[in-house]
């Protein structure tokens, strides 16, 4: 069970959707508050420090 979460929280990392993001050809800055809000609203909540 603890690799699934380790893929997930990979897969869902902040840093990995931005450059995901990215690569589709999204703009920098909208990419980055698009991440932002993610990992403040999201991120932290389904997967705490």
């Amino acid at each position: 069970m603890k690799a699934v979460r380790n893929i997930a929280q990979h897969a869902l990392n902040p840093l990995h959707i931005f450059c995901r993001l990215r690569q589709a050809g999204m703009n920098h800055r909208a990419a980055r508050i698009l991440c932002r809000v993610y990992e403040t609203c999201l991120y932290r909540i389904v997967f705490p420090i």
